[in-house]
């Protein structure tokens, strides 16, 4: 392996490259977007006017998580060195869709702690969605989070905030 630092611009080069590639092989029309989120990240977004990029998606985001570890070994394979930064891919904006409902639900579930003065375990999720949850519930007065289990069982469970009490 290289010491080369791989800049995030070039990484970012790398898989959109791929995320085209996969969607000529697939026979979907569509591009890609880029977002630079800040120095150290850039989204792509995979878009299509014309094409459902539900198969890109799969069931519950599998596909769309899959397309994402391939994208990181044909950059790892095609720029070796150091990867520094974060690029992350979302199809047709489901990722964002997601976060989104799930900010939702996560909001109504706080509401419920701060009312009833009871912990609510959520179900097991990955570490996005976990992150997703634990920001969410850092806006809100009155409750707090923590992480019980280990992965892929682990969960968040919010509680009422000792001031609430």
């Amino acid at each position: 392996m290289s010491d080369e630092i791989v800049p995030i611009g070039r990484q970012a080069d790398v898989i959109t490259a791929f995320l085209v590639g996969l969607l000529d092989s697939l026979g979907i029309e569509g591009q890609v977007n880029r977002t630079q989120v800040d120095d150290e990240t850039i989204e792509l977004d995979v878009v299509s006017d014309n094409s459902d990029l539900g198969l890109l998606i799969g069931p519950k985001g599998q596909t769309l998580s899959s397309v994402h570890e391939l994208s990181r070994a044909v950059l790892q394979r095609q720029e070796p060195g150091q990867h520094v930064g974060r690029v992350r891919i979302d199809i047709g904006s489901y990722r964002q869709r997601r976060r989104e409902a799930l900010a939702r639900f996560v909001r109504d579930q706080a509401a419920a702690v701060v009312e009833s003065g009871v912990s609510r375990a959520l179900e097991p999720m990955n570490a996005v969605d976990r992150k997703v949850v634990h920001d969410t519930v850092n806006e809100i007065d009155g409750v707090s989070t923590i992480s019980e289990g280990q992965d892929p069982g682990r969960r968040v469970v919010i509680v009422p905030s000792a001031s609430a009490e």
